[in-house]
């Protein structure tokens, strides 16, 4: 095993599309970036992080908002097409990657404009419109997610899909859908550009099972000499 741990500087990443000629034929093991392959046959190389909780696991990470325009423009219409036929009158985006897709979301769909929730508590909120939340990306960190009261009426008895960058645990999806049964919005859908693993099955509501979609999905992996490989259980 190499002293790097086959992890590198993910500079470069999320920067282009990639044929499907381009991809090295499947291996066993992955070293350094694991290719996940979109709908159209292209595939986006996503680099692989360790897990801070265990160096021995690592996950495929995705983060939007440093992604190149071209593949932004890319993910955002896949997930349109997923949302399009949940007829929304209102896309919200979660906090903090999701922001970078729902805005082109809510345009390609023709509205004006979108919801955003977010982790920055201005002085005229209220904290009864807020949720705790916890991430893989961010274990030991206690956040606590805010919707503007002001907001409250775009939302009141509308139409309204969830948008973000990964589902991976669903601890944030479910503070997110709280914060929007308080706002008296019918959420009918969420939509993720990439579903990390399959843990949010589990604690996920299970009313909202049947309600997640996404683009692509990524495994999570163990280390072993000759590099990534993927834990199978993480894609049942």
């Amino acid at each position: 095993m190499t002293d790097d741990g086959f992890v590198e500087p993910t500079t470069q990443y999320w920067q282009e599309l990639l044929a499907p000629e381009d991809i090295a034929p499947d291996t066993a093991a992955y070293r350094y970036g694991y290719p996940t392959r979109l709908p159209d046959g292209r595939y986006l190389m996503l680099p692989i992080r360790r897990r801070p909780d265990d160096p021995s696991r690592a996950v495929a990470s995705l983060i939007p908002n440093q992604a190149s325009f071209g593949v932004i423009d890319a993910l955002a219409g896949f997930m349109t097409s997923i949302a399009a036929p949940l007829r929304p009158d209102i896309i919200a985006g979660m906090p903090t990657l999701g922001l970078a897709l729902a805005p082109p979301v809510a345009q390609r769909l023709g509205h004006s404009n979108f919801v955003p929730f977010g982790y920055s508590r201005k002085f005229w909120y209220d904290n009864e419109l807020s949720q705790p939340v916890s991430s893989i990306t961010s274990p030991d960190e206690s956040k606590t997610v805010y919707l503007d009261p002001n907001l409250v009426p775009r939302l009141r008895d509308r139409r309204v899909v969830l948008i973000d960058d990964t589902i991976s645990s669903g601890t944030t999806a479910m503070a997110v859908l709280r914060l929007l049964e308080q706002a008296g919005a019918n959420a009918v859908g969420l939509v993720f550009a990439m579903s990390q693993g399959n843990a949010w099955k589990s604690s996920l509501d299970p009313a909202w099972l049947d309600k997640v979609h996404f683009v692509f999905q990524s495994p999570h992996l163990n280390l072993t000499p000759e590099g990534w490989v993927i834990d199978p259980a993480s894609i049942s």
